[in-house]
Order: structure tokens, then C-alpha cells, then sequence
């Protein structure tokens, strides 16, 4: 593979996922041809539309696809709606990240002057949450399910934490803030869950001390949730274990005026999957309504991680450029009714790629 070239695999999924994948996917394609990136891309279907054509939400040759690919983007799916294996309703999203083992959710959020919003004072952060086990049944264990009805009355759901598990989503958290603004903040529940939330505390002071130049301190969780409505503006990367950054990681989305501006990238150590923070949104879907935001910044953050896995400065200028172009569109409005804007979902999307068209006598 040439170092200046991107081989994706595209996942449009259910819902309004065609409609944002589509402006995502003019964005990407606008992206490699301004930095050269040699985008490929190849079009595949899961869900709904490849339950009615295969009889099943995933093929089993998919993988192989993805895993020949250079990362995944993969469009909301109904996972709800996909509750037995058996007959073909295997979950795309869970799918991937187990078998891919993508551990480390990252998923920013920040505030854009011009967009209403509930936090109290401008911020930029990052929830970077553990992904492969926690009390999550559908990924912690080899075999089974780790919920389980004893009786009519009685649920016991277990919770697998690990210490390697904890010491790689550590470590990821303290990389990224060592780029940022050099702040860890390490949320926990160790008050009462002593043994796997204290292994947790264990391999953040682990990772600090491989990292002196990131500041590390530590909340727990009901506090933090607290701290970020009172004061978001004071913190930087928050890593945490699976369940509390699924809600923390939602909590800011909102606090940033809408879901739908905060992108997430699933990373490991060979794969990634760009994939929006939300859902399917069946009741809005076909009628180019959906805010595409969310997709579109997370195709940036998979640009990143491939800048670094490749050592690219090429993809790195590419994901910064679309940062910069939604930034644009929504400063100057162009954005979906949503939060606040007038433009349908193709035509929010168009205005970021006007952005980054290279201009007149300029250079990429």
C-alpha cells in the first residue's frame, strides 16, 4: 500500500444513516483529493437492507473486508431492533468491535460560538471510554452472555474488568492529552467498586508516571457528572471505564448543543471504524433532515489515527481540514434545523465540502 493512500470500507446502515454517510462520504472524497490521500472506497450494505438481501444484518465475508481495509465507516444502525443471532439479527456495531477489538472509544466534544447551548462557559474535551468489556454482556465474555435471569424475579449482569484492559485505554488517554492540553482526568467508582475500579485507578497512576508531562487527578463519577454541568471548561481528556463513558461521553454531547455535532472513532491497536454517536433516527429518516455532523467529524478522527498509524502528515492535515470546514459551516450557519439552521442534510454536507476545496492559486 502506497503511504499516501486510504482504502475504506463504507457501512451506510439504517435509518438516516445513507443520507449522513452519503454527505460524509462527499467529505472524505473531498478531503483526499485536496491532501492526495488516494481514497478508495468500497461500498458494502449491513442491517436492514442486508437482512432483506442476504437474510442476514452482516455477512461473515464482510469481516475479512474490513480487515484487509485500512478502517471502517459504518452509518447508524437499529440495533434494537436486531435481538436474535439465529436469525440473521446479528448487532454490525458490537460485531466490529469485538472481533476488531477496538477498545478505545474516543468521542470529543466542544462548544461552537453561534450554537445554543446548556454548559455554562465555552469547552473542549474528550471522553476517551474503555470499550471492550465493563458491564457490557454483549462484549466481555469469550462465550455466552454475562446477564442472566435466575428466575422470573432475578437478574444478576456481571462485570469483567481486566488489568490490560485498563493499562492500553490508560495509555491511549495520556497519549492523546500529551497532544492536547496535557490533563487526564480519571473517573472512577473505586468508593464502592474497590477491586475493578481500584485496578482501574491503578494503571492511570501507572500510565502518569510514564507521562510527567500530563497532569492526572481523579473524580468520581457522580462528581464528575456534577463538575462538567457546573464547569466543563476545566477539563481536557476524561478516560474512564465503559459504562460511566457511555452516559459521560452522551452528557457532553449535549451539553455542546446537540448529539449530533460530536463525532467517535472505535480505535485498537490495527483497526479503527468511524461511527456517529447516535442513532438511526427511523422517525426522520428520508426526509433530509438529519444533522451529518457527527459522521463527518468522526471520518476526521479516523484520518487522524491513521496519521498516526502511517506516520502521515498528509492524512493528519486532512482530518484538521474537515474540523475546520464544519467549524466554518457552522459559524456561518449553514447547518441543519436541528440546532438552529434552515439546510437539509445534503446541502449541510455540501457547504463543508465547499470548504475544502482548495482555493484559487492555493496549495492543499
Amino acid at each position: 500500500m502506497a503511504r499516501n493512500a486510504l482504502h475504506l470500507v463504507v457501512l451506510p446502515g439504517d435509518g438516516i444513516g445513507p443520507e449522513i454517510t452519503a454527505a460524509a462520504v462527499a467529505v472524505l472524497e473531498a478531503a483526499s483529493d485536496r491532501f492526495g490521500l488516494g481514497l478508495r472506497l468500497e461500498h458494502e450494505i449491513a442491517g436492514h437492507a442486508s437482512l432483506a438481501r442476504h437474510g442476514t444484518t452482516l455477512r461473515p465475508e464482510l469481516l475479512e473486508k474490513v480487515q484487509a481495509a485500512d478502517g471502517l465507516v459504518l452509518g447508524p444502525m437499529s440495533t434494537f431492533d436486531y435481538t436474535d443471532e439465529s436469525k440473521g439479527g446479528i448487532n454490525p456495531s458490537m460485531f466490529f468491535r469485538k472481533k476488531l477489538d477496538l477498545f478505545a472509544n474516543i468521542r470529543p466534544a466542544r462548544t461552537y460560538p453561534g450554537i445554543r447551548h446548556p454548559a455554562v462557559e465555552p469547552f473542549d474535551l474528550v471522553v476517551v471510554r474503555e470499550n471492550t468489556e465493563g458491564f457490557y454482556a454483549d462484549r466481555n465474555m469469550e462465550a455466552g452472555n454475562a446477564e442472566m435471569l435466575v428466575t422470573p424475579d432475578v437478574c444478576v449482569s456481571l462485570r469483567r474488568i481486566t488489568r490490560p484492559c485498563c493499562a492500553r485505554i490508560a495509555r491511549a488517554a495520556f497519549r492523546l492529552a500529551a497532544a492536547r492540553r496535557g490533563r487526564v482526568h480519571a473517573v472512577h467508582k473505586a468508593n464502592v467498586l474497590r477491586m475493578g475500579d481500584g485496578m482501574f485507578l491503578e494503571e492511570c497512576r501507572r500510565a502518569a508516571a510514564d507521562f510527567p508531562e500530563v497532569v492526572m487527578d481523579e473524580y468520581i463519577v457522580d462528581a464528575m457528572a456534577a463538575h462538567l454541568v457546573r464547569a466543563p471548561g476545566k477539563f481536557d481528556v476524561i478516560v474512564t471505564t465503559n459504562m460511566f463513558g457511555d452516559i459521560l461521553s452522551d452528557l457532553t454531547a449535549e451539553l455542546s448543543g446537540s448529539i449530533g455535532l460530536g463525532g467517535s472513532v472505535n480505535a485498537g491497536e490495527r483497526y479503527a471504524m468511524a461511527q456517529a454517536a447516535h442513532g438511526s433516527a427511523p422517525d426522520i429518516a428520508g426526509q433530509d433532515r438529519a444533522n451529518p455532523f457527527s459522521l463527518i467529524l468522526s471520518t476526521a478522527q479516523l484520518l487522524d489515527w491513521q496519521a498516526e498509524r502511517l506516520g502521515s502528515p498528509a492524512f493528519a492535515a486532512a482530518g484538521r481540514a474537515i474540523e475546520a470546514a464544519v467549524a466554518e459551516a457552522v459559524a456561518a450557519g449553514e447547518i441543519t434545523p436541528d440546532i438552529g439552521g434552515h439546510l437539509g442534510t445534503s446541502a449541510t454536507g455540501r457547504a463543508v465540502v465547499a470548504r475544502l476545496r482548495v482555493p484559487p492559486g492555493g496549495a492543499g
